[in-house]
């Protein structure tokens, strides 16, 4: 936290007037934003901000993602990360590596526009209906209910792609297509359109507890580390300061999400591999260890991919003028209540 801290300028130093009217000119310019808070136009552009976010991480860590699936289901061949790597380049090629990438690409762009656009559409609906104080008083379970209910939604959107990725990934060599044009119309003639969706729920028990830690955990460590951590107030900030609380609080959150997740991810895993397998034949075949299974490269994964995701979305956010609220504060009516305002 310290090393966080010495990234930012010091705030306590002499200040000459030029300086006070250029900083008052720049605060000016930030203020003008290209769309107005909670409209469409700002929603749809979350979305925008969304889909980058999750299409490009989890397109770039392919290669991390198909050793972790394979890790998962099947743990007699594949030892550790470094004997997946191995293996699969041994077996495919360096090219193997990328194995995946094009419903990952779909899938995950697809998810991310549900995701990002959703939850700031549900935050500010079911903050407004919890009026102002009590939005802040429990903003935390503001943030879980706004992202689960966002996520339900992404992983609609997430499922068909998903089974797709995962069944390219863990299929032995030569028993199932390699590619998305190929994979998608071979589950769809032997499953139908369920084959598609069969893991949903328990993509639903894998998404919507990692995307509440996500988003709460992310919002509540902002808010700490601008209280104890950064220097300065956030509106004394720069841009590129608050994109480095944003990663930093966006690494935090994504090592809890990963391990809030994993089992359901195992599950998930298993049954799009095994073909007629539900929850309790998964968690029976895989053993509370193996539950488990492939944890420490997920950590890895997740941890880089939730800073990352964080950082782009708040980067597309700057870039494109978007309104960016500060973090939560006590509303003065509420501070008049707890006779905390200041005369």
């Amino acid at each position: 936290m310290d090393s966080l801290a010495s990234l930012f300028s010091n705030p306590i130093k002499p200040i000459q007037a030029e300086e006070v009217k250029t900083r008052s000119l720049n605060a000016a310019a930030t203020e003008e934003h290209s769309c107005e808070f909670g409209s469409g136009k700002y929603y749809a552009l979350c979305a925008v901000g969304g889909a980058l976010s999750c299409g490009i991480t989890h397109t770039a860590v392919t290669p991390l993602d198909l050793v972790k699936c394979r890790l998962q289901v099947n743990k007699e061949k594949y030892k550790n990360l470094g004997n997946g790597f191995k293996l699969t380049v041994a077996e495919q090629g360096a090219k193997g590596l990328m194995l995946g990438w094009a419903p990952t690409s779909i899938g995950y762009t697809a998810q991310g526009i549900c995701k990002f656009g959703f939850y700031e559409v549900f935050k500010n609906f079911y903050g407004g209906l919890m009026g102002e104080e009590n939005a802040f008083l429990y903003r935390t379970s503001l943030y879980l209910i706004a992202s689960a209910s966002a996520e339900f939604f992404a992983d609609i959107a997430l499922s068909p792609m998903e089974a797709c990725k995962v069944r390219m990934q863990t299929s032995g060599l030569g028993t199932f297509p390699t590619t998305l044009r190929e994979a998608a119309p071979k589950i769809y003639a032997a499953e139908g359109i369920a084959g598609f969706y069969k893991s949903l729920v328990p993509l639903w028990g894998r998404q919507i507890p990692y995307t509440m830690m996500k988003f709460a955990c992310f919002e509540r460590t902002v808010e700490a580390l601008y209280a104890n951590v950064v220097p300065k107030p956030r509106d004394e900030c720069s841009k590129s300061e608050q994109l480095v609380v944003t990663f930093a609080a966006g690494y935090i959150a994504g090592v809890f999400c990963a391990i809030v997740s994993h089992p359901a991810d195992t599950v998930v895993s298993y049954m799009n591999k095994a073909s007629g397998s539900g929850i309790g034949d998964a968690v029976k075949a895989l053993g509370f260890k193996g539950l488990w299974g492939g944890l420490g490269p997920r950590i890895i994964m997740i941890g880089t991919l939730t800073a990352l995701q964080w950082f782009i979305y708040d980067g597309v956010k700057v870039q494109l003028r978007l309104p960016r609220p500060p973090p939560a504060s006590m509303p003065e009516s509420l501070k008049i209540k707890l006779g905390l305002a200041q005369d």
